[in-house]
């Protein structure tokens, strides 16, 4: 069940082009499961734990498309990938300011969301990090990054969490 789970933003990351970046990746999904489903894809499993990062390495050992790299998405260089992918990461607009500004311009982050997402906070929150407008797939929020990330993104970790954007 986590797998098809993991697998429904396959299709969707499959969409847009360059690597892909799994913020938080925790226990390794949705990042491997994508890994095996697009094998031609370059994958990130970025975690900020240490021990988590250990436990990656070893999972995705066998992967050649995967990367584990032991750091916060807020310390990363901003627009470098084609797709950032977040599940039980953090609130969705929380998420969202980790995840998009890791993507480049004509990217997207693919975030998992429950049904009581608030796609409108969602989508104040997209603006203010040169996003688009976020559209709902099958429980994924997907919001394409139509710019630069402005200046001041990413704000310092902690920030995200204590003030969301919107």
């Amino acid at each position: 069940m986590l797998v098809q789970d993991a697998l429904r933003g396959a299709e969707v990351a499959a969409d847009f082009e360059g690597s892909i970046v799994d913020v938080g990746s925790g226990g390794g999904s949705p990042g491997i499961p994508l890994a095996v489903a697009l094998p031609d894809r370059e994958i990130t499993l970025l975690e900020a734990n240490a021990r988590k990062a250990r436990f990656l390495e070893q999972a995705a050992a066998g992967f050649p498309n995967v990367t584990v790299l032991r750091g916060r998405a807020e310390e990363q260089e901003p627009d470098g990938f084609g797709v950032a992918v977040a599940k039980a990461l953090a609130p969705p607009a929380v998420a969202l300011e980790w995840c998009l500004p890791l993507v480049r311009p004509g990217g997207a982050a693919v975030l998992w969301v429950g049904r009581s997402a608030d796609f409108g906070q969602l989508s104040r929150a997209a603006e203010q990090l040169a996003g688009g407008r976020p559209e709902e797939r099958s429980g994924l929020a997907v919001v394409p990054k139509i710019g630069p990330t402005p200046p001041g993104f990413p704000r310092r970790v902690g920030v995200a969490r204590k003030r969301p954007l919107a």
